[in-house]
């Protein structure tokens, strides 16, 4: 049976939507976070009015949203049917960690010290919106905290091309496990990382930082994106070791 559809002693898998200002912002976030959970399956066509039927919506903001999806490389347009979800290959996740392990990691050396007040109120902020999100196994509200709250610490970099491929590399990414996470509560786990990175950057430890990244990532890499477990994970070759981080 299609995840748009279910039987009626069964429970929906989409939250109906209230009407909010921008009705656009949370169809795609609810769309997103379809696609990356693995709700809407690779290879699948889904069209916007069908997709509006079931968030009780119309189609217009749906078709919007997937445009916006397309160009996050999410979704493809198939002419007079809708939409394709995009394929990931084990391969392509592989190789989109690999390069997020190059990027962000380093990232830290730059962070450090530059996180003034106001920034590391927000960062504190959206930290505690992750776990919260977590506890609660609100996928919808954990990926959003998440990935607002890498993409300001990133900002501290002050390098605007970095956060926004960094950004894109990480909504591109499939965390097919994460719902089963959620449920056996190993999700706040990693929620905790994000309070722990901040401990560790107030200290000016870069290279600290440095590997608690590393090692939040790899949870994508191995349990996330595989939806089993770190020791069934085959994970791919580490990036270049930085000069900063001691052997």
């Amino acid at each position: 049976m299609s995840p748009l559809h279910t039987s009626p002693d069964q429970a929906s898998p989409w939250t109906p939507l209230e009407r909010p200002l921008n009705l656009r912002e949370t169809v795609l976030e609810q769309l997103r976070t379809a696609i990356i959970t693995g709700r809407l399956a690779e290879g699948e066509v889904v069209s916007a009015p069908s997709l509006g039927q079931a968030l009780g919506v119309s189609a217009t903001p749906v078709r919007e949203a997937m445009m916006d999806l397309a160009r996050e490389g999410l979704v493809e347009t198939i002419k007079n049917k809708g939409f394709r979800i995009t394929r990931m290959s084990p391969e392509d996740l592989r190789d989109l960690t690999q390069i997020r392990l190059l990027l962000e990691p380093p990232a830290m050396h730059f962070v450090v010290g530059n996180i003034p007040a106001e920034i590391r109120v927000e960062l504190d902020r959206l930290a505690a919106e992750c776990l919260s999100a977590a506890e609660r196994e609100d996928l919808e509200g954990y990926l959003r905290s998440d990935r607002e709250f890498h993409a300001l610490l990133l900002t501290r970099t002050g390098n605007p091309q970095l956060v926004d491929l960094a950004t894109s590399l990480r909504t591109r990414t499939r965390l097919y496990g994460i719902a089963t996470l959620a449920r056996e509560g190993r999700l706040a786990d990693s929620a905790h990382e994000h309070q722990e990175l901040l401990e560790i950057l107030s200290r000016d430890d870069a290279a600290g930082a440095e590997r608690l990244m590393c090692q939040h990532i790899g949870h994508a890499r191995s349990i996330w994106a595989t939806g089993g477990t770190e020791e069934d994970a085959a994970a791919p070759a580490d990036p270049p070791r930085s000069e900063a981080e001691p052997e």
